[in-house]
């Protein structure tokens, strides 16, 4: 295709940046348009598996990332109340052995700031704040968006990277179907110098109990501690990370857990409160001139702990199709295609770890022995998650 199109792209996080660096390292024009009046993340942890850490590698932002990060040496599950350990995953240099790279813990901060900084590298101007999207315009030869204050933008491709409640979808499609799935989550970022000793390991730990779990792991080289906790309730279906939570209500939850999980609560800073919600992945993500991206066309439960990933893969295919096909609207049919399947598998798996961590049999230590050997032993977490670390997002057919 010839280096002219000019690409819209709705949305600055992740997901939209990692399509903006995409493009831009293939020489296209690309203007993003964010709503906030500044660009930042929610303080809170991310899990790059090695997926991700290649697709970071193909956008050129690997090794700055890897140097904010924290490389875990494994994976364990614990126990809600006893605290008895069994491996998930061996990661460090089994991982890169296994999977040609490492599986990262990274601030959502560091994380967005990296890409921001790397598209702002190609394109100084490329990033517009204070964008809010009022409405989108199709014509058989280009793409408007409409944005507050009267005012729109026009070019020949957009790209709605604009999240879970996305204005670009509602105008393509006019759909937002959203179900509470009667989980809500506990999350917070962690000084590690609040933590005892014992606990400042490099190793991310899934606490696992009847109606719950509870997920730790370190960040920026060791200085913060990653933890959200979910828990089974019904009575707060606020979808928004930044509702403040109370941290005795927080512990209240998790209320007869080990008194690892009540350290880490107790030691939080602030605690912050929010419902799952749930939506069907979406299997027609583009119309016309237009498409969606990340959590946009497929948001997911954080329990694959793919969701980041998801969107940084989505960027850089989306890159190789359009640099692929002369054909604006066959570029983005190819690039749906192209990912469709994969991220439908991802959020369906998702939501079945939902049961996985939460069953009724860990309410005690033999019946978690026996549902450990049955569900998480090394052939079933080798079927889960092999396909999903094995993806190369620079090889794969589109």
């Amino acid at each position: 295709m010839s280096k002219s199109p000019k690409i819209l792209i709705a949305g600055g996080g992740i997901g939209g940046m990692a399509a903006a660096l995409s493009l831009l390292r293939r020489g296209y024009d690309v203007e993003v348009y964010e709503q906030a009046p500044e660009l930042g993340e929610v303080g809170a942890g991310v899990q790059i598996s090695p997926n991700g850490s290649r697709a970071l590698d193909a956008l050129g932002v690997f090794g700055a990332l890897r140097q904010a990060s924290c490389e875990p040496r494994r994976k364990e599950f614990r126990l809600w109340n006893t605290g008895r350990a069994w491996p998930m995953f061996d990661l460090g240099a089994i991982a890169i052995e296994k999977y040609g790279y490492p599986y990262l813990t990274v601030y959502r901060p560091d994380l967005l700031s990296t890409l921001v900084d790397a598209v702002r590298a190609l394109k100084p101007d490329a990033i517009h704040l204070g964008a809010h999207v009022t409405d989108v315009t199709l014509t058989p030869s280009d793409a408007t968006l409409h944005l507050s204050g009267d005012r729109h933008v026009t070019g020949d491709v957009l790209i709605g990277a604009d999240g879970v409640k996305s204005t670009v979808r509602k105008c393509l499609f006019g759909d937002d179907e959203a179900n509470f799935t009667g989980m809500i989550a506990w999350r917070a970022v962690i000084p590690m110098e609040r933590l005892p000793e014992r606990m400042r390991q490099m190793v991310g730990w899934t606490w696992i109990g009847p109606g719950g779990h509870l997920v730790n792991y370190p960040l920026r080289g060791g200085q913060l501690m990653n933890m959200i906790g979910t828990i089974e309730r019904d009575d707060w279906q606020v979808e928004s990370w930044y509702a403040q939570g109370d941290i005795e209500e927080c512990a209240n939850d998790f209320r007869g857990w080990h008194e690892d999980v009540q350290t880490l609560i107790r030691a939080a800073p602030a605690v912050m409160k929010w419902a799952f919600m749930e939506r069907p992945p979406r299997q027609v993500w583009s119309k016309g001139r237009a498409t969606l991206l990340g959590d946009a066309c497929h948001a997911t439960l954080p329990f694959l702990a793919q969701g980041a990933v998801m969107s940084i893969e989505d960027g850089v295919i989306l890159g190789r199709c359009i640099d692929a096909y002369d054909d604006i609207e066959e570029a983005l049919r190819r690039y749906e295609a192209a990912r469709v399947e994969r991220t439908s598998k991802m959020v369906r798996g998702a939501k079945d770890n939902t049961g996985r961590f939460h069953e009724a049999a860990l309410a005690t230590e033999e019946g978690a022995i026996k549902y450990m050997e049955s569900e998480w032993s090394r052939d079933p977490i080798r079927d889960r998650y092999d396909w999903l670390y094995r993806y190369d997002v620079e090889t794969t057919d589109i």
